[in-house]
């Protein structure tokens, strides 16, 4: 059953189903409703305690943002590594595995090791080649697990109007291309950033416009929600992760109607001395960084409960 089907089915107002599924959806999902498993939705709620926690600002999940960006606690990390140890520029293309270890093929490269940890998304898991190959429902989970449909794009403007206004600049909408919009405006920095979210058929809709029709279209979209002054931004600085090699979409993989009973029990166990990481993988804040954290250390203890 998908989310759109069950919605159709259980809420009697249609602008009111209409609304749930693309916030629900798409918010959390990067996806539209007639996309997603009710299955997958109720485990993604369960993981992450409840719309009022996931979509939340103050007190939620929404509530903060990293100084410096999330890539700060990657550069953290990899600054805690022993000199030498961390690879940059070299992609995984095959891992082959045997009685003794693993040895994981970058190019040119070969590293040996007792186990390996595959941190990725299932559906780029799945484009590494494995020796011997994987499990039947093992590969078949990594191709019915595609990542979500995301369009994001920082509207800037020479100061935070909205805010003269009484508005936050966090809105959600049912109708035209964007669901969702946040203040995203830098403390201590002059002017102000609106950024938005395209989700689903709607950010696969921006996709196919040219760059001036697609301004166009978020400016509309922007004015709609916030006056006559959000239709001239200084500039809009968009980001396509379905066009991203090492994403190919957001906000994480996810199972269509179907698949979650017989694909989704093989996400976690180890095949071999090939253990599963990444944010899918987790049963706590999964789609987060911190289902992303959690899921590391599970695999972790799994290697080292294994040598």
């Amino acid at each position: 059953t998908t989310l759109g089907g069950w919605l159709a089915a259980t809420v009697p107002d249609p602008v009111t189903a209409r609304y749930a599924g693309r916030l629900l959806a798409g918010g959390l999902l990067a996806a539209s409703p007639d996309e997603v498993s009710l299955l997958q939705l109720l485990f993604y709620l369960r993981s992450g305690g409840g719309t009022r926690s996931l979509l939340g600002m103050a007190g939620g999940a929404q509530q903060d943002r990293i100084v410096g960006g999330p890539a700060a606690l990657a550069e953290r990390m990899a600054a805690a590594l022993p000199p030498g140890t961390l690879r940059l520029a070299a992609p995984a293309d095959a891992i082959i595995q045997d009685a003794s270890g693993v040895r994981v093929r970058a190019g040119d490269e070969a590293h040996r090791a007792d186990a390996a940890v595959v941190a990725l998304a299932p559906a780029l898991a799945g484009r590494i080649r494995y020796d011997p190959p994987l499990p039947a429902l093992r590969d078949g989970l990594t191709q019915r697990m595609p990542m979500g449909s995301a369009f994001k794009v920082h509207a800037l403007y020479p100061e935070p109007f909205w805010r003269a206004d009484g508005r936050s600049g966090v809105a959600t909408t049912d109708t035209g291309p964007l669901t969702e919009t946040v203040d995203n405006s830098l403390p201590g920095l002059a002017g102000g950033v609106l950024t938005a979210f395209s989700y689903g058929a709607q950010a696969r809709a921006l996709r196919r416009l040219s760059v001036a029709q697609r301004r166009d279209a978020l400016c509309d979209a922007l004015a709609a929600l916030f006056g006559p002054a959000a239709a001239r931004p200084d500039d809009l600085v968009e980001y396509d992760w379905s066009a991203d090699p090492w994403t190919r979409g957001c906000f994480c993989g996810i199972l269509p109607p179907g698949s979650w009973c017989d694909y989704g029990p093989r996400l976690r166990p180890p095949v071999g001395r090939l253990h599963w990481a990444g944010t899918e993988t987790a049963t706590r804040w999964s789609g987060y960084l911190e289902g992303a954290v959690t899921a590391g250390e599970r695999a972790a203890a799994e290697v080292l409960a294994a040598l």
